[in-house]
């Protein structure tokens, strides 16, 4: 499992832990992600993550 660095603030998705507080669960893929997920620190778009 993959994991994705916020550009802006530095927040980590890990695919593996998912965003339970946002309704993602774990084990859900960047890429499988609703279109209007945002960082859940900054908020900003999909499009600023930056896989690691």
């Amino acid at each position: 499992m993959a994991k994705y660095i916020c550009s802006t603030c530095g927040y980590v998705y890990n695919e593996e832990d998912g965003d339970p507080d946002n309704g993602i669960a774990p084990g859900t893929s960047f890429e499988d992600l609703p279109d209007d997920w945002t960082c859940p620190m900054c908020g900003v778009g999909k499009k600023m993550f930056i896989k690691r």
